[in-house]
């Protein structure tokens, strides 16, 4: 067994990479990329964006789509305690550190401007949610350098 940052934290962090990165991440952006109305209509993407945003939220949705199925192998290699999930688990990590900043500084520009989104309610959550999960995939990965 890999050295632990707590017990069973790669279990985890596994589940927690698996739900938040793989189900609603992931899935989520592939949704939007094959149908943003259905995406809009689930809750997904905001239902009001101005043109001007849906082409940056769609590109991050693409780009999203390409990575994000690390989350998953990353995931299920660390539920199941594989040596290499643990170096796999950067990605994750960094990537959701980078979302939740992302994510903050996004909807706290638009409601600035004047273009309140529907994530307003869900800013302080879901970027804490990808901070902290991001935070505990990089340390993981660094405990069992």
């Amino acid at each position: 067994m890999t050295e632990q940052v707590f017990p069973y934290a790669n279990v985890v962090v596994g589940v927690l990479i698996f739900v938040i990165g793989f189900l609603l991440h992931w899935v989520g952006q592939v949704i939007s990329v094959i149908n943003w109305e259905l995406a809009a209509r689930i809750g997904i993407v905001d239902k009001n964006i101005i043109p001007e945003f849906k082409v940056y939220e769609r590109g991050t949705a693409a780009a999203d789509s390409v990575i994000g199925w690390i989350y998953g192998i990353a995931a299920i290699g660390l539920i199941l305690d594989i040596q290499w999930a643990y170096k796999l688990a950067w990605f994750p990590g960094v990537i959701f550190v980078y979302h939740g900043l992302n994510f903050w500084f996004w909807v706290g520009e638009q409601n600035k401007i004047g273009h309140p989104t529907n994530s307003k309610g869900m800013r302080i959550g879901w970027s804490l949610i990808n901070i902290t999960v991001g935070i505990l995939a990089i340390l993981i990965a660094w405990v069992a350098m």
